[in-house]
């Protein structure tokens, strides 16, 4: 198959590129940050207030829609941002994903009823998306692949931070202020984040003169909807064989066979089928696909137990989740500095998921007698682990597509994750749900006349209850979720088995010294001409329909036939 590397087109001479700068990157950096921290604060902090939010609202019986919502409209906008980002510029859509999911704050802050909560939250969401997307995406314009590392890591750690700090705040909110502060303590976060995006944000507009694939937007979203409502629906809702259930994997179907004839025909696809062209990309994406399944459904139902084991709130048990918080910064950090010092990245990986599947293997041995500081260990390994892969990943499939594709190639290695997550809490939350009613039933059988003085209802069980119930059905209860907790590691095992073969097989190439915006001819760096683009990046001469060149006297690009313009490798 051949490559090609296009050319950057050179700027007019009264119309530089942007000088790039380290103080302009640092300044940049610092609205990246901001962004970022305000997406990943609002997945956690409502967590803990999410029983009181329901409960004043009236959506008990359907507060799985406060989730679903957010996921469904974060992972529908994904590649969306990344491909506009790619073809607009990206300094605009950071400032609207801001500004909608500000707004969506103050509107979810201010609900009246449930059906308006879920509404915002679904707009929080398109905003969120967004933010994740493109702080991955203009950290690719502006630091080359040999730097970014560094710059990732600190991205990857504020996930961490906020894992902690999140459901702390939500719980403090709750207890002692109300629930709707979750929701307003983003509006100053936001405010402050859109004033040092709009100030140091400077970054070159794009013109596309090509059709916008709206059909492909329209079954990518249909593909996604019908997923995201299989994965909530099944075996909850609905059993798995109900004609509900069926319908969605059917439109599943449907959808994908129609996404990948309309991307066939269009002039900008909205995720290119020639990404899957690239090797290096498929093995990472399928990575993060199989790790995300793996990962996440491990990660959901772990506070569940913590609780239930420790008999604390949601909020205080959130601190028990601070080692494995701290080991995915140590690593996330760390493997971003060594990868800029030494420009290698594989071994990150395929280190990390060992480690990762060896903390697996060691959760299945959990119990209702495991100490908490042996569970927090475990912890501590599986951050560890993780932090070596997840933000290398999304570098090694920047650094392998052409500089005119990092956006999309970013939101693709992004939403697969998500698809790959919902499966996994789906599939092993199902697993884990009949197993636990099973052993619950048989808890509350054995010990009856406990059970009936305790007041206890198995299908609402309170940790702060099942902490207050003397022994032997206290640690009845803590058994049965440990019971069912530890088989589904098990079954997740094999995932990290087909991880570390994937991990094995990715390529290593050299790490572009160019940035982004360089290579596609609009910026330089200070004291530097334009650099060609690295020749160690693949890409397909499909792929480059499209060349950049400065407006006269302003920062907007404009993006022309390039004439098919390539060099084979």
């Amino acid at each position: 198959m051949s490559t090609a590397t296009p050319s950057p087109a050179a700027p007019p001479a009264d119309a530089p590129p942007m000088l790039l700068t380290q103080r302009r990157i640092w300044l940049i950096f610092s609205a990246l940050i901001a962004g970022m921290l305000l997406a990943s604060l609002d997945q956690t902090i409502v967590s803990t207030a999410m029983p009181t939010i329901v409960g004043d609202l009236g959506g008990v019986s359907h507060m799985a829609w406060v989730t679903t919502a957010y996921l469904l409209a974060t992972t529908i906008v994904m590649p969306i941002y990344g491909k506009f980002g790619d073809l607009f510029g990206r300094r605009n859509l950071f400032l609207f994903a801001i500004g909608v999911f500000t707004l969506a704050s103050a509107g979810a802050a201010l609900a009246t009823n449930f059906t308006q909560f879920v509404v915002f939250r679904g707009l929080q969401g398109v905003g969120g998306g967004g933010l994740m997307i493109l702080s991955q995406a203009i950290i690719a314009d502006i630091v080359p692949a040999r730097e970014r590392g560094k710059y990732m890591g600190p991205l990857g750690a504020i996930f961490g931070l906020s894992a902690v700090a999140g459901p702390l705040l939500g719980g403090f909110f709750t207890d002692h202020l109300s629930w709707h502060w979750a929701f307003w303590i983003n509006i100053p976060v936001g405010l402050i984040a859109f004033a040092v995006g709009f100030f140091t944000l400077t970054l070159p507009k794009r013109r596309n003169t090509g059709r916008l694939d709206w059909a492909g937007v329209v079954f990518l979203s249909g593909a996604t909807t019908s997923l995201i409502l299989f994965t909530d629906f099944g075996g909850k809702t609905y059993p798995w064989d109900s004609w509900q259930v069926l319908s969605l994997i059917a439109a599943f179907v449907v959808f994908v066979i129609a996404f990948v004839l309309a991307e066939h025909r269009a002039e900008q696809p909205i995720i290119p089928l020639n990404l899957f062209k690239n090797s290096v990309f498929v093995i990472a994406t399928t990575l993060g696909l199989v790790l995300g399944l793996a990962m996440f459904s491990a990660l959901a139902f772990l506070p569940t137990f913590l609780q239930m084991a420790s008999g604390t709130s949601a909020a205080v048990s959130g601190l028990l989740m601070i080692p494995m918080m701290v080991g995915l910064m140590m690593t996330a950090i760390g493997s971003g500095i060594a990868i800029t010092k030494t420009g290698r990245y594989k071994i990150f990986p395929v280190v990390g998921v060992i480690i990762t599947g060896l903390g697996m293997l060691w959760m299945t041995t959990l119990s209702a007698t495991t100490p908490l500081w042996l569970i927090c260990t475990m912890l501590f390994v599986l951050g560890f682990g993780l932090g070596l892969i997840m933000q290398v990943i999304v570098l090694v499939v920047q650094n392998a597509v052409s500089p005119q594709d990092i956006g999309t190639a970013t939101s693709a290695n992004n939403y697969f994750r998500e698809v790959g997550a919902s499966l996994g809490v789906a599939l092993f939350g199902s697993i884990f749900s009949s197993r636990l009613i099973d052993n619950l039933t048989g808890a509350f059988t054995q010990h009856a006349d406990q059970a009936a003085a305790s007041g206890l209802d198995p299908n609402n069980l309170v940790p702060q209850a099942v902490d207050a119930t003397p022994e032997p059905l206290h640690g009845a209860i803590v058994g049965s979720y440990a019971d069912a907790l530890a088989p589904v590691f098990w079954y997740l095992l094999p995932a990290f088995g087909v991880a570390l073969v994937l991990a094995l097989m990715l390529k290593e190439i050299p790490l572009s010294d160019v940035a982004g915006m360089v290579a596609r001819g609009e910026a330089v760096v200070a004291g530097a001409t334009p650099a060609p683009t690295s020749a160690t990046q693949p890409v397909d001469a499909a792929q480059t329909g499209t060349e950049l060149t400065m407006g006269a006297g302003t920062d907007e690009v404009d993006a022309v036939p390039s004439g098919g313009r390539h060099r084979a490798d």
